[in-house]
Formats: C-alpha cells, sequence, structure tokens
C-alpha cells in the first residue's frame, strides 16, 4: 500500500442531494481537503422515488451517474468532484427473511470522466411495510411503529397504490386512518435519507470508506480510488486444509488503469475454524 495520501486541498466536492445527504460525506471529505457544497434547487426525484411515483432508470451505478452529471451541469460544471448515492431495499438474497440494504456510493471527477465506486450491504434497516384492515388493532400498531423506529424515522401512507402522505411523524393511530382515508392503507418505512436515520447512517459509513478509497492514489498510475473491489473465497480449514467458503484473500484494484492485486486479509487470518469446513462439520 502506497504510504503517500491523495491531497485534495482547494479541490470542490459537491454533493448530488436534496435530502441531506451531505450530512454523511462531508466530515471525511473536508478532511482530505476538499471544500464541500451542494446544488441549491437540484431535484434528485427525477431520477426515481421510493415511494413509486417516478421508476429508477437503469441499475444503481448508472443512475447515481446521470444524477452526478446533472448535478455537475446544475451546478454550472464548478466542481472538481460530484459524489452521487443510490439506495434500494428489500428482502435479502442470502436470508429471504430479512430486509437488505444496499447502498452504492460515486465519486465521479469530471475532468476525466474517472470514477470511484464503493457500495455496502447490511442488514441494518428498517425497511418494513404493514396494511391496515379492519382487523388491526391498535397493540399491532403500535409494535410495528415502536419497532420501526417512528417518529424518528418517517412514514409513507399509501392509499391502495397511491402515496398519500410522505414524511408523516405525528398523531399517528388506527382511529385517525379509518376517518382520513377510505380505501385499502399501507404503511411503509419512508426511506428518503434526511428522514431515515438509521439508512443514514449506513451512508455515513460509506462516506467514510469513500474517502478513505480516494486517499489512496493506484501504486501503477497514481490516480486516486485504489482499494479493496472484491474477494477471493477458500480461506483452508485449521484441521483438515480444506477450502471454505471464508474469504482467503481480499482483491485491490484500481477503476483507472486495471491494476490489480491479491492480498491477505486485512485481520490476518490464515485458517477457518472447523465449524465453517464442509468435511469437519458437514
Amino acid at each position: 500500500m502506497s504510504t503517500a495520501k491523495a491531497d485534495f486541498t482547494g479541490q470542490v466536492a459537491l454533493i448530488a442531494t436534496m435530502h441531506g445527504k451531505q450530512v454523511a460525506f462531508a466530515a471525511p471529505l473536508i478532511q482530505l481537503g476538499f471544500t464541500v457544497q451542494t446544488p441549491e434547487g437540484f431535484d434528485t426525484d427525477r431520477f426515481g422515488t421510493f415511494s413509486g411515483e417516478v421508476e429508477r432508470s437503469g441499475d444503481m451505478l448508472n443512475a447515481a451517474r446521470a444524477k452526478a452529471r446533472a448535478a455537475f451541469l446544475h451546478s454550472g460544471k464548478s466542481a472538481d468532484w460530484v459524489i452521487a448515492s443510490e439506495g434500494a431495499f428489500g428482502p435479502s438474497r442470502v436470508v429471504p427473511m430479512l430486509a437488505e440494504a444496499r447502498e452504492l456510493v460515486l465519486a465521479w471527477r469530471p475532468a476525466d470522466d474517472h470514477e470511484v465506486v464503493v457500495t455496502r450491504t447490511s442488514f441494518e434497516t428498517n425497511f418494513s411495510h404493514l396494511d391496515v384492515t379492519g382487523e388491526t388493532t391498535d397493540a399491532e400498531l403500535a409494535t410495528w411503529l415502536e419497532r420501526i423506529g417512528f417518529p424518528d424515522h418517517a412514514i409513507i401512507v399509501r392509499e391502495g397504490h397511491t402515496p398519500v402522505k410522505k414524511a408523516h411523524r405525528s398523531g399517528f393511530t388506527l382511529s385517525w386512518l379509518a376517518s382520513s382515508f377510505s380505501g385499502p392503507i399501507r404503511l411503509e418505512t419512508d426511506m428518503r435519507a434526511h428522514l431515515n436515520p438509521t439508512r443514514m447512517g449506513e451512508i455515513s459509513i460509506l462516506g467514510s470508506e469513500l474517502a478513505e478509497r480516494l486517499s489512496y492514489p493506484c501504486p501503477t498510475c497514481a490516480q486516486p480510488g485504489f482499494g479493496l473491489t472484491g474477494v477471493e473465497r477458500g480461506l483452508p480449514c485449521e484441521a483438515c486444509g480444506t477450502p471454505t467458503e471464508l474469504v482467503r484473500q481480499e482483491i485491490w484494484s484500481c477503476g483507472a488503469c486495471d491494476h490489480s492485486q491479491s492480498r491477505s486479509r486485512s485481520d490476518s487470518r490464515t485458517h477457518a475454524s472447523a465449524g465453517n469446513c464442509p468435511i469437519c462439520n458437514p
């Protein structure tokens, strides 16, 4: 790993957000020397909304790219780097009974189209919904509200397929719902970052990881953003040597020149316990 870290003193990092994500990115970027700005009056909802009025076009990375480029133009092309993030939520691909959060952050340098991308997948999310029917009790509603962290975390009220109230944070009772709406009611967690502290916390973790990636230049081309991009599995069992599903090596690479390196695990672990072995613990 290079010991000389990149210096961004005097450079402007533009955060493409209308939902307060600069709170998650500002501190680690400022530590690198950036001046952090947000584009005033920039509408990110046109790239997709969690409530469904606007479908996201393409995957998370392409949506982040579109958002970053639009923010750059909106700002008068005044930024050295543009930071854009996207999130997705749903049943876990590994444990379907659990909700999973996926976050992606893109740092884009307009001068040469250089990109640095970091991603995070975790179970740290309150993503959930509750269908309110005539059989729903006050206790069931209260339990759900407590579980999703209401009122610190806001709610979307959906009547049928239509979101009729967003960012709801107060006065939530079955009697209020019954008197205010006539159709089928679904309550959903509002996943916009400024209304969801759990999600903002996950984005903050990615903000620190992005700053860490940016701080390391590639040992071959010296472009910023050299870091962990993948893994090789097969850590050998400590008892019999059989490869396991645990990570054996980390893959570090550069998005500018495609240089990559295989490195030992950051925790220096060289063997898996027998409990993780398909032979010793079938």
